[in-house]
């Protein structure tokens, strides 16, 4: 799903737009216990429990693509017939009123997940009426070319709040108090199906979760039957280790410094091409940029080889799981260095009678520990 598609459906989270009726919830502690069910009414609630439960479900329509939102796709057999699919389709087709359905959902999250407190499973659906929009971009409420049926899902963590002084008045005094217990952001959801080209795809489904170092591979494996994609920030060490193994004597810092412009570069351009379609690399690009470093044909055949392993044989990649736009970073054993990646090219590799030296051109405005220091003429 692009970005425009994701922020239409986030604009249906308030209030004056949405069309989801009610909001079911199975809340359930550490040790896997449902400590209660419910299934609340949203025209019946109070106006900032709405705003409350709808922020959480808008929670799971946010992040970066291919780090927080994964689009995850079925394969045809499992769409045909298959338990996960029957199971996900059922959840929309009963509008989330089958309790059977419900049940069987609950137990598949809770066999699932795991978490050190108590958690919350929400669920909503909503038909959509997608309006139609001209070739310009102007959408036409009155004229809606499709109806878009979904679920959303969203796994909080529940904690118990904060102990406050609180204002007794009866007293007229302040008094320890506790905020009870409060649901965080959600760790992790879904929507189901995919709404791919404004369309109902019920191939896809757009999967959340609030950490790259974890896309719970579990739960995507007990909701969907689908192998989980390596979390992103797994994804940025891998590379960075096969560059170094692949490389070896060849990975330089005039290397490395011109494979971090040139992903930089082309995530500024995609953000300033406003494309719908998601940013993608391969192998092929990454291989172009050492090939212009000078990189032997050995070492890039290396570096195709260990590619694959890592990746995949044809793997598409983000180059935003793979660098850090806004940092660059050397270290040694004792020493860490922060570079703006905008000046990266002002740090280089020398050795000085016999000793490697990392050099870094100061010509104005140093300081230590927010103190300005002079250096002195040689």
């Amino acid at each position: 799903m692009t970005d425009k598609e994701v922020g239409e459906l986030r604009r249906r989270l308030r209030p004056d737009r949405t069309n989801i009726t009610a909001v079911c919830g199975c809340y359930v502690s550490s040790t896997g216990e449902i400590l209660s069910q419910f299934r609340q009414s949203v025209a019946l609630m109070r106006e900032e429990d709405k705003e409350n439960y709808l922020a959480v479900f808008k929670k799971v329509l946010s992040g970066a693509p291919d780090k927080n939102r994964l689009d995850l796709a079925f394969t045809t057999q499992q769409v045909a017939d298959s338990d996960e699919h029957r199971l996900l389709m059922a959840l929309r087709d009963t509008k989330l009123q089958d309790e059977d359905v419900l049940a069987q959902f609950y137990s598949r999250v809770m066999g699932a997940v795991q978490f050190e407190t108590n958690y919350l499973i929400l669920l909503a659906h909503e038909r959509y009426d997608v309006p139609f929009k001209t070739s310009d971009g102007l959408g036409l409420d009155d004229a809606s070319e499709t109806v878009f049926s979904y679920v959303l899902c969203a796994i909080c963590p529940v904690k118990p709040g904060k102990s406050v002084l609180g204002y007794c008045a009866e007293e007229k005094e302040f008094h320890n108090q506790t905020t009870g217990w409060a649901a965080g952001a959600p760790e992790a959801g879904f929507l189901f199906p995919a709404f791919d080209d404004r369309r109902t795809n019920l191939y896809n489904v757009l999967y959340y979760t609030r950490s790259a170092k974890d896309n719970r591979p579990e739960l995507i494996e007990a909701l969907f039957h689908i192998a989980p994609p390596q979390p992103a920030e797994h994804q940025r060490e891998a590379f960075g280790a096969l560059l170094g193994a692949a490389l070896e004597d060849e990975c330089s810092l005039d290397v490395m410094q011109s494979v971090q412009n040139d992903l930089r570069q082309r995530i500024e351009v995609y953000k300033q091409s406003k494309a719908e379609e998601p940013l993608e690399i391969g192998k092929d690009d990454v291989r172009a940029v050492l090939q212009d470093c000078g990189v032997s044909e050995q070492h890039l055949a290396q570096f195709s080889v260990e590619y694959d392993r890592s990746f995949g044989d044809g793997a598409q990649l983000s180059p935003r799981n793979l660098v850090a736009p806004r940092r660059f970073e050397l270290t040694t054993p004792s020493v860490r260095i922060q570079v703006d990646p905008e000046y990266s090219d002002l740090v280089q590799t020398r050795v000085l009678g016999g000793t490697a030296y990392l050099l870094i051109r100061a010509d104005e405005g140093v300081e230590v520990n927010g103190v300005p220091i002079n250096i002195p003429e040689a």
